[in-house]
């Protein structure tokens, strides 16, 4: 029930990318940015020999970095270590106790932590937005487009989109500043959300467009 061992793939490019279903383009003064579960806990089931994660952090650092200079909010979602079987509830089932009780391994990657200026929003579920003020943040600040990255796209990252999608706010998947278990879940989640609830798009493609 605890993570896999994930060995190293190949981050997409543009050319990978499924046909989105949308033309949505991301919007400075509609955007906020989502920095989705990047803590230390969930990182470390990659193999830090290889260049995907240092290239996934390289891309969301690089959209934060822009975020921070066109006034785009920046948001973070953290799990608590230490939850109890209650705060758990059914994840129990599938992914056991979760992160320890340790500030190391709940941290936020150190390249893409979060400033003073920026919101960690404490995250129970797959989604973003279950069990969380989320949506009355997107809201307070007068933003309905959800720029997502982080771990792991077939999981919190594909249940963010579709549940940003039922609450009409436009989700983009930035293929390269997402990591998966695999190329194939990876490649799934990418399909899912381009076909039903979200557009796919690429680190570059964001910031050339902004």
């Amino acid at each position: 029930m605890a993570l896999p061992e994930i060995t190293s793939y190949s981050m997409p490019t543009a050319a990978d990318l499924p046909a989105n279903r949308v033309d949505w383009k991301v919007d400075p003064s509609r955007a906020v940015l989502l920095v989705h579960d990047l803590q230390n806990y969930f990182l470390s089931a990659y193999d830090d020999r290889t260049d995907l994660i240092p290239e996934l952090l390289t891309g969301v650092a690089a959209l934060r970095a822009r975020a921070g200079q066109l006034g785009i909010p920046v948001l973070y979602t953290a799990q608590p270590g230490g939850q109890t079987p209650a705060q758990r509830g059914l994840q129990q089932d599938f992914w056991g106790p979760g992160l320890p009780a340790d500030p190391a391994a709940e941290a936020i990657a150190e390249a893409v932590a979060p400033g003073p200026e920026d919101t960690v929003v404490t995250k129970w579920k797959y989604s973003g937005f279950a069990r969380t003020d989320l949506a009355d943040r997107l809201a307070v600040l007068g933003r309905d487009q959800l720029v997502i990255t982080g771990v792991y796209a077939h999981i919190g990252v594909l249940m963010t989109a579709c549940d940003a999608w039922t609450r009409d706010i436009q989700a983009f998947v930035v293929a390269d500043a997402v990591a998966d278990f695999s190329a194939e879940d990876h490649a799934m989640a990418l399909k899912w959300a381009a076909g039903r609830c979200a557009a796919v798009t690429t680190v570059d493609t964001v910031l050339e467009g902004i």
